[in-house]
């Protein structure tokens, strides 16, 4: 699990939290006015209705799955991809017999593709242009996802804000009406708290999941770019210590390792 995910929103929740109840205590008020149903289905459902109009159904259908990611660790380091790279390499300079034998300890299926290509007697630019096609769209296919998180985080707080014209709407009917204050009390309520609901699903969870997503993107084509530079240099049958050597361009120094 990604603990940082899990940290920043009970973070987030706990303070939102200390802070209404600090501030209702100062005023001799109750907290209570802050759980408001009718608000949370103004908010929530009209996000959820918005994005169905604007994605496909199965990427909705998807949604759970892509809020459960990013709670997921990758627990990867770069390192680990540029030892198992150049243990690889040791291996395919004895001939491709031994490297088709070595691929069934390859942990990574992207990169055991590569070698596979290689044992199969593709060019070099074939595996190149395979591999890199594969990175291209596995991109379009999570940023999709991100893109569902990023609306989701626009129309939370523009949601609020017609909570909030419906609130004011039944507040301004209260004057001179037969509700007389309960009925300001209400519509002020729904009025604020909606925008309130709004911006803390937009700011506390699905803009943060938006950037997680992208920043995981970013990390996993890293890691494959890393790999098709290994697949090559292993198709040319380079010195391993070569492989790391080229391949520590990919890591940051701090994860370097030497051979001896």
């Amino acid at each position: 699990m990604d603990i940082a995910t899990l940290i920043g929103i009970l973070m987030g929740l706990g303070m939102i939290g200390a802070g209404i109840g600090s501030a209702a205590a100062a005023a001799g008020a109750g907290t209570g006015v802050f759980i408001s149903p009718s608000s949370f289905i103004i908010v929530f459902g009209g996000m959820i209705a918005s994005v169905a109009v604007a994605f496909p159904l199965h990427e909705i259908m998807a949604l759970g799955a892509a809020i459960g990611a990013t709670f997921k660790g990758t627990g990867d380091k770069l390192g680990t991809y540029v030892e198992e790279a150049v243990e690889v390499s040791e291996v395919a300079r004895k001939g491709t017999t031994e490297l088709e034998g070595k691929l069934g300890s390859v942990k990574n299926f992207f990169f055991k593709d590569g070698l596979q290509m290689v044992v199969d007697g593709y060019s070099e630019d074939e595996i190149t242009e395979i591999l890199n096609t594969r990175i291209d769209y596995r991109e379009v296919r999570e940023k999709a996802q991100a893109d569902l998180f990023k609306t989701m985080g626009n129309m939370a707080p523009a949601w609020g804000m017609v909570g909030t014209l419906i609130g004011l709407v039944i507040m301004l009917s209260g004057f001179g009406g037969a509700g007389g204050t309960d009925a300001l009390g209400a519509g002020m309520s729904a009025a604020l708290i909606t925008t309130f609901y709004g911006s803390v699903l937009a700011n506390l969870f699905f803009l943060p999941m938006a950037a997680k997503v992208g920043s995981r993107i970013q990390f996993t084509s890293t890691i494959q770019a890393l790999l098709v530079e290994g697949a090559k240099l292993i198709h040319q049958k380079k010195h391993p210590i070569i492989v790391r050597e080229k391949l520590n361009s990919f890591i940051p120094p701090k994860e370097w390792k030497r051979e001896g």
